[in-house]
């Protein structure tokens, strides 16, 4: 079946932020893959059947006659395709498994490449399939010089691209690929496997149907130049009307150290075991891969199942392809103490890396999925604010520029000539309490607050005294810009103190709790008459006339906090469906740039489905048609559909947003 929308990119192989492999085209063999950047990370596919060579998979400077592609789904967790190669059918699906309850599977960093063909006319058909990898996936940039290197296991052919260099951890910024460990690509070793030079190699496929180092320059040789080598395999896929032929590619990598934290690096959650290796890492990936493939095929149809329940068949299709780009955009390691550490990434942003905003942004979907990973997002922060290294009385912004967590980096772009950090003060403070109050909700109790206790209480003293009416500052819009007195901001400050007032209830502190609560529903009161425009509420509250999506009062639903009437947000909702342009409704009344995933948030605090489908649907037609290329852009044009900034980012796991607030309503239903 085809996806029932165009994605602007397919995701291929998606590990984490350095290895993310995606297709910017209609058809796999329309043009190379290429990293989330829009830099060239090649595969090269091509069939033959009974002598005749197509290619499915990269440009057609290699071979000029390609198979059809009949059709293309994306899942959660998987990308099918499936060609007409002749009288043969190809399926070639790529699967991540990044099912995010199982820490050590989400981490492996293997990803397959499963292959299938069966008989069209019921014929026998010799069918050989080839896929290379080129040492692009090993390099930053062209003429970074490559090694190369071909070991065996108990079962598999292993090939492997290293960068000569090796400048581990070395460079941080963002339109940046990994230039250390090890690119992977392996094979069962009854397959052929061997590196060869880039063009005799695919050329004596196209020609004989073989594998050839013919040719082949001895090593180093440099990235994207003449004579370039390619790890290339082939596999017998021969099918008859009593026999599919299947089989399967490995693609992974091994970073060996993933992040620098505080001046110490860290390895990924699987590589923290002194007995780890590549070697052990890929033997486990393909011992598993049968159960691997159907506990995503599980997965993959019990998630999809549960987002059309609550959201309809065009929310389903925008979980399937949010899914695995919000969780690569983030990288899952061993902190020093051995806790999990989740850090996100900016792609596309400004690089900085476990940036609270950003979290918050993309929470619903950690959270729905597995709060242990909030947890290894939150706990970097926490520590980081309870060092001497922060002497603020609110949190960090972020943690660093990625891959180095080193404190934070972040500064105000609209103002380049300020040498100074940056701070999103009342921002931080009520993103903070709200994801730690989501974490113990869905949890069940408050434990994990109770450790964190001295630090949100100050952060929320802050707010009492400085969130109801902000000063101007950055919000985590900061695209636009400073502003004072913003009326969203105090919606998110006024239900992070009812937050720190539920957490205070779940701990047994009753005291606490009636206090702060009081003060939230006096400011929640106040913000309402302070606020108001006649239909709808105001952008800031010294600017009649304007407005913006009050996103942040979505947790007040979701957590079920009662804090606002909902009479609130069904005015706020009928205003906003006045101001929707083809693509969606923009941010606020400054320009026609739009969020998706705060669409999303506000379209949960409908009273219907049906509300909330007419929300999603532009939505839909913005990822359906937008113009641009790219892994999701979160910020883009809702009268054009063009892409304003970012792509790529783990902000698309706000698209949960929805599931989270039908997963806790039934907590408290229960």
């Amino acid at each position: 079946m085809n996806s029932p929308l165009r994605p602007p990119a397919v995701p291929l192989i998606t590990i984490d932020p350095y290895t993310s492999c995606w297709s910017f085209a209609d058809n796999l063999y329309d043009q190379w893959p290429r990293h989330w950047t829009g830099t060239e990370l090649a595969l090269c596919g091509m069939v033959r059947v009974d002598g005749k060579p197509m290619r499915f998979m990269g440009g057609p400077e290699v071979l000029a006659d390609s198979v059809r592609q009949l059709s293309l789904e994306v899942r959660p967790t998987q990308t099918v395709y499936r060609f007409e190669a002749g009288p043969v059918e190809l399926e070639v699906v790529f699967l991540s498994p990044l099912l995010l309850d199982d820490l050590e599977l989400l981490s492996r960093p293997a990803s397959y490449v499963h292959l299938r063909t069966r008989s069209l006319d019921g014929a026998a058909h010799r069918v050989d399939v080839y896929l290379d990898m080129s040492s692009q996936w090993a390099v930053n940039v062209p003429h970074q010089k490559v090694a190369w290197q071909q070991t065996e296991t108990d079962a598999l052919r292993v090939l492997g691209f290293r960068s000569v260099e090796q400048a581990i951890l070395q460079k941080a910024g963002d339109d940046l690929r990994i230039d250390w460990g090890t690119a992977l690509l392996a094979v069962p070793r009854d397959a052929e496997a061997l590196v060869g030079d880039i063009d005799y190699c695919r050329a004596a496929f196209v020609e004989r149907g073989v594998l050839s180092d013919e040719h082949l320059l001895p090593m180093p040789r440099k990235s994207t130049y003449w004579g370039e080598s390619v790890l290339a395999v082939k596999l017998d896929l021969s099918c008859s009307v009593q026999r599919e032929g299947q089989d399967v590619v490995l693609i992974g990598y091994d970073d060996e150290y993933s992040v620098e934290y505080f001046g110490e690096p860290l390895r990924a959650w699987w590589r923290r075991h002194a007995d780890a290796s590549p070697q052990s890492m890929l033997d486990a990936a393909y011992a598993d891969r049968s159960a691997v493939h159907e506990r995503c095929d599980t997965y993959d149809a019990h998630l999809l199942a549960e987002a059309e329940r609550v959201g309809g068949a065009q929310y389903a299709s925008l979980v399937a392809l949010a899914y695995r780009q919000a969780i690569s955009a983030c990288k899952l390691v061993a902190a020093p103490d051995g806790r999990p550490f989740f850090f996100s990434k900016e792609n596309f942003s400004n690089a900085c890396m476990g940036t609270v905003d950003v979290n918050y942004k993309s929470a619903p979907l950690f959270l729905y999925a597995n709060p242990e990973l909030m947890k290894g997002m939150l706990d970097p922060i926490f520590d980081y604010c309870r060092s001497e290294r922060w002497t603020h009385p609110f949190p960090a912004h972020d943690l660093g520029l990625y891959p180095k967590a080193n404190g934070q980096v972040y500064k105000n772009f609209h103002l380049p000539e300020q040498t100074g950090l940056a701070q999103m003060p009342v921002e931080e403070c009520g993103n903070m309490l709200t994801l730690t109050t989501a974490v113990c909700l869905r949890e069940g109790h408050a434990e994990y607050a109770a450790a964190q206790w001295d630090q949100l209480s100050r952060w929320t003293d802050y707010l009492v005294e400085h969130g109801l009416d902000p000063e101007a500052q950055l919000v985590t819009d900061d695209f636009t810009g400073m502003m004072g007195h913003s009326v969203n901001l105090s919606a998110k400050s006024v239900v992070a103190i009812a937050c720190y007032a539920r957490l205070a209830d779940m701990l047994g502190k009753k005291d606490v709790r009636d206090k702060y609560r009081a003060i939230a529903e006096d400011f929640a009161a106040r913000w309402q008459r302070m606020a108001d425009d006649g239909d709808h509420y105001r952008l800031a509250f010294d600017k009649p006339g304007t407005w913006s999506q009050k996103y942040n009062l979505a947790w007040d639903s979701v957590f079920g906090l009662e804090l606002f009437p909902k009479e609130v947000m069904r005015k706020e909702l009928a205003f906003y469906a006045t101001q929707r342009l083809d693509y969606g409704t923009p941010l606020d009344s400054r320009s026609p740039a739009a969020k998706p995933e705060w669409a999303i948030w506000v379209a949960t605090m409908a009273q219907s489905k049906a509300t909330f489908k007419e929300f999603i649907a532009p939505i839909h037609r913005y990822v359906d048609e937008t113009p641009h290329r790219v892994p999701l852009a979160d910020i883009y044009f809702a009268h054009t559909g063009r892409r304003r900034a970012n792509q790529a980012r783990s902000v698309v796991g706000g698209f949960f947003m929805k599931l989270l607030a039908d997963q806790l309503a039934q907590f408290r239903a229960d």
